[in-house]
């Protein structure tokens, strides 16, 4: 019997340490989590407990196999890895010659989130001059928006949140995707007095669980940040001494202001005057006040200047100052210092790209006929866009293309995988090594392979240093080891890694940054071109764009309803699940459940639906069958549809991503898939 110290791979601020036990014939017979980490804390989420059920599943793919019927049905025929390479080589040889590098594109995402897996790819494909996949799916548009008030700077600590006596939960369901957070920081914050507010759209389950929910209309959180401020300067709550010596711009935000009184925000955002009034002479005299602020509000084509409002907040209350105020959301920026990423990212020779396209535009580049040249190779890894992605009948539609030849390296055969001409079988975090920095936490994780693979999987960064082999590539940083990238990577003598080394790291599984005491802005030292919280942003400025923040109504857009009050659908995570995974492996606590679509009851009351219906979902992209639940999930003319159920588990085989627009924001990154708007039918 041996222990194994790992971490989790998934889309998760928490990164869990974990526990693996192997018995003599090298299975694994035991999985927990490590109680010594001190932010996980030994407790895994429900869905991570699981893991096992993933490893050992007799669904997983094992065996590269080849398609062998039509695009879409999912038959294949076992082959070797040989057979498997050769003719994946000998596809994208003939590609570049017939039409140049530029018709070949990776697909990949935020499947697993490790510095290996992630990025294996980057190097490989910059070197063979393909088109590029921007991938700022998600979290970009936050980053950037954050980015240009504070600076890309981590702003402080998640553990220091237990020090807040006021926290605001914007746009983030922190009960059920970042669960140590909640039940830790925050739990110890309460049991202390504080106030948790959660601003939401919907009635999630943090929402449930908060001493106060404030229920905004989608898509207009800037102006209920504007409205906050009007009444906070309006009161004289401001910290005037903080922003004179640390801030820019203030004059030209407190003129902005003046025309976002309560009242003319309670009509674009449906929260009551009296209830604005409230939460912002609450949030500003709370101290010390965090806002937790993640992704929620970026999905949207103005998500940007959504979070460009509430990152401003902060400033004017001056909360940086004090031991669990300010703005809570990524820590990222610490790890782009501390990890030397040259190790995975493409080299500058191979810089910059000829061409790149959004990843939330993949059935428009797939389909385009005006695309030249158009895409004939492509390889999807980390990724599963037909539930995913946005617009979900139109990357079925480029799927289906004879002229498309498509490689999914997956441990499923998941809903893109069906349209795989070769289909490659992916190791799971239990069976390669694996180097888990995180975007939550300033902890740092060793994943060591506790089993040998199973079947013939591979991890993707075997597939590429083969691929790499069989393409002739015969660069010396396409063909490094595992342990050797992860060795390059930490070798940067960061000041936060003293003491922190491979070999430390193979011992403990785990370690915290030496972050010491991590207040950057206490003193009012911001990231930013002047050294001060831009208020107003030149940056955005020169990008012709308002560098002050300000509310924009959502794009308007033709959905081909017909129906005088449309109903505006958010399409977020379903607890159950994490993104798509986890849709196939069923169990005692989830083969109840099935899809629904939360409608509030006037709604469903004008509609001639009761709880309980079958009703179908329609807009230009698509038609989802569903049942209804009828609640106050939402508010009235907004629906709730969770994205994460795979086609194949829907009443007529297309699920919610069928009905998103796949935009971009107006900052040109991010989506806009939360602008979606639907009617909702009886069926029958």
């Amino acid at each position: 019997m041996k222990t194994v110290h790992g971490a989790c791979p998934h889309d998760c601020p928490d990164t869990c340490a974990w526990l693996v036990t192997v018995d003599d014939d090298g299975k694994a017979v035991e999985f927990r989590g490590d109680p010594e980490h001190p932010f996980t804390n030994g407790s895994l989420c429900s869905k991570l407990k699981r893991y096992p059920q993933r490893v050992y599943s007799e669904d997983r793919v094992l065996y590269p196999m080849r398609r062998v019927g039509p695009k879409g049905i999912g038959a294949f025929e076992r082959i070797s890895w040989d057979e498997a390479l050769k003719e994946i080589s000998q596809r994208l040889k003939q590609t570049l010659t017939d039409s140049g590098p530029l018709a070949a594109m990776p697909y990949n995402f935020a499947g697993t989130l490790g510095m290996l897996q992630r990025y294996a790819g980057e190097q490989f494909f910059a070197r063979l001059g393909a088109t590029e996949v921007l991938g700022d799916l998600c979290g970009a548009t936050a980053y950037d928006a954050l980015s240009s008030v504070i600076g890309p700077m981590d702003s402080m600590q998640v553990e220091d949140i237990e020090h807040s006596r006021f926290i605001i939960l914007w746009g983030t369901n922190t009960a059920t995707t970042n669960v140590h957070l909640w039940s830790g920081p925050i739990a110890r914050a309460r049991k202390a007095g504080a106030i948790v507010v959660s601003i939401d759209p919907i009635k999630t389950n943090t929402a449930a669980h908060s001493d106060w929910h404030i229920q905004v209309k989608p898509g207009t959180d800037a102006a209920l940040a504007l409205a906050m401020m009007h009444v906070i300067v309006r009161d004289g709550l401001h910290d005037e001494e903080f922003i004179n010596k640390h801030c820019l711009g203030f004059e030209s935000l407190k003129e902005r202001i003046l025309d976002y009184p309560p009242e003319k925000a309670e009509k674009i955002t449906g929260v009551s005057a009296t209830e604005i009034e409230k939460l912002a002479k609450a949030y500003a005299m709370g101290t010390p006040s965090v806002i937790r602020t993640v992704v929620g509000m970026e999905r949207y084509s103005n998500g940007h200047t959504a979070v460009r409002a509430v990152s401003c907040l902060p400033a004017l209350t001056g909360s940086y100052q004090q031991r669990g105020g300010g703005l809570s959301s990524f820590m990222l920026t610490m790890f782009f210092d501390v990890l030397d990423y040259s190790v995975m990212l493409p080299q500058k020779e191979h810089l910059p790209r000829k061409r790149s396209i959004h990843l939330v535009e993949l059935g428009k580049v797939l389909t385009d006929p005006k695309m030249a040249p158009p895409i004939e190779w492509m390889m999807v890894y980390n990724s599963n866009p037909v539930v995913s992605a946005a617009n979900q009948n139109l990357i079925i539609k480029g799927l289906k293309r004879e002229n498309l030849f498509t490689v999914v390296h997956e441990q499923f055969v998941t809903d893109t995988a069906l349209y795989a001409d070769i289909l490659l079988p992916a190791t799971t975090q239990f069976e390669h090594l694996e180097l888990m920095p995180s975007w939550g936490t300033g902890y740092i994780a060793l994943n060591k392979p506790a089993i040998e693979p199973l079947g013939e999987a591979l991890p993707n960064t075997e597939v590429f240093r083969r691929l790499s082999k069989a393409m002739g590539f015969d660069e010396e940083y396409l063909h490094l080891g595992d342990e050797e990238r992860i060795r390059r990577m930490l070798n940067t003598r960061h000041e936060y890694l003293n003491g922190i080394t491979y070999e430390t790291l193979e011992e403990d599984g785990w370690a915290r940054l030496n972050l010491k005491d991590f207040q950057p802005l206490a003193e009012g030292k911001f990231n930013t071109p002047s050294g001060k919280c831009e208020l107003y942003s030149q940056a955005y400025a020169d990008a012709g764009q308002d560098p002050i923040p300000a509310y924009e109504p959502l794009d308007d857009f033709e959905y081909g309803i017909g129906h005088a009050t449309p109903l505006h659908l958010i399409t977020a995570k379903c607890a159950h699940f994490l993104n798509s995974e986890y849709v196939n492996l069923r169990h005692k606590g989830t083969e109840k459940h099935e899809p629904k679509v939360d409608i509030n009851p006037a709604d469903a009351k004008t509609r001639n639906i009761i709880d309980g219906d079958l009703v179908k979902l329609i807009n230009c992209f698509g038609e989802v069958h569903v049942r209804a639940n009828v609640s106050n999930m939402t508010k009235e003319g907004v629906a709730y549809l969770p994205f994460n159920w795979w086609p194949e588990t829907m009443a007529n085989g297309q699920s919610a991503s069928a009905l998103t627009p796949d935009g971009v924001s107006r900052r040109d990154i991010g989506s806009n898939a939360f602008d979606a708007q639907v009617e909702i039918q009886k069926i029958g």
